[in-house]
């Protein structure tokens, strides 16, 4: 498997993961950013409060804008989602979509932290009793069931993929695949049952989950369904590292002034990192992420001699 060092790992395409990217490369270290600016909520919105910005701007402008800026500064780009973080021994290795793996001295998070809903019917009501928003942290409880996974990117193909080393039956329910050639192939090589060109209407039971009803009539019975709408959430990522989150709500990444964690090399930035949802704060962290995170990793490859 082809592995990569950067100094900085940057997960997240938005307005804090980019100027992270830019503090960083503008102290001479190897980033990476990686992720896609439609992920981000700035991408579909309209700024008109941002400082020097004259008039109304479009979000998805703005971001063009900053990718092509990280990489005038020297840093790399890649359009592609993350499927898990770890840490070894010396570096954080991150997995991508496409089978890479990338090694980083450190990883900054600023993925946002939106976490989409299906909106249907018994969603609500069977929250925590047979639906859950995360397989990395709910697989185990599934062992010898049967479940289900909706969603049509990597977040719910990776996700089908990791129960099958649990689960007794698997279903995958999309509408349209839209993930890596290597990945849609592994899926077809697996043995997770895949309904296409249809989606999740109805979650149905009495105390937890029984079964899901399909927009084509097919009712599957399944004790569990993961909900899995996009990329792979920095919430997810951060908490199989054993990044600490606020104690009050579980929703956000704990940092200091610095944006460091409670994980030596892990420093978050952006919507992750808590309110208000603003693209100025946003852009502060960022700074603020990338200097350290810098700083950090390079004084660890003096280290290394």
């Amino acid at each position: 498997m082809n592995e990569e060092l950067y100094d900085v790992v940057i997960i997240g395409a938005g307005p804090a993961g980019l100027q992270a990217a830019i503090n960083a490369a503008r102290k001479r270290a190897a980033v990476l950013v990686l992720g896609r600016p439609e992920r981000s909520s700035l991408y579909k919105a309209h700024i008109e409060n941002y400082l020097c910005v004259d008039g109304v701007r479009e979000g998805a402008d703005l971001l063009a804008v900053g990718i092509d800026q990280v990489q005038r500064f020297g840093a790399a780009y890649l359009a592609e989602d993350v499927l898990h973080v770890e840490h070894g021994s010396e570096t954080f290795a991150v997995r991508v979509e496409s089978g890479r793996t990338i090694k980083g001295r450190s990883v900054i998070f600023a993925t946002g932290t939106s976490r989409k809903k299906l909106k249907v019917k018994g969603e609500k009501e069977l929250a925590g009793r047979g639906v859950s928003y995360c397989v990395d942290c709910d697989a185990n409880f599934y062992r010898n069931l049967r479940v289900a996974v909706v969603g049509n990117e990597s977040a719910a193909v990776d996700g089908a993929l990791t129960l099958l080393g649990y689960a007794a039956e698997v279903h995958l329910v999309a509408r349209e695949l839209a993930v890596s050639a290597e990945m849609e192939k592994k899926l077809g090589d697996s043995g997770v049952q895949v309904h296409g060109n249809t989606w999740v209407t109805e979650i149905a039971g009495e105390n937890s989950v029984e079964n899901v009803l399909l927009e084509n009539g097919t009712r599957l019975e399944v004790e569990g369904i993961f909900i899995e709408l996009g990329a792979k959430g920095a919430l997810e990522l951060a908490t199989a590292l054993g990044v600490q989150l606020d104690s009050d709500t579980f929703t956000h990444i704990e940092c200091d002034k610095k944006q460091k964690t409670n994980i030596t090399g892990v420093y978050a930035a952006g919507d992750i990192a808590g309110h208000p949802y603003q693209m100025a704060k946003a852009v502060g962290e960022g700074c603020v992420a990338g200097w350290e995170a810098a700083n950090y990793a390079l004084k660890r490859k003096r280290s290394e001699g």
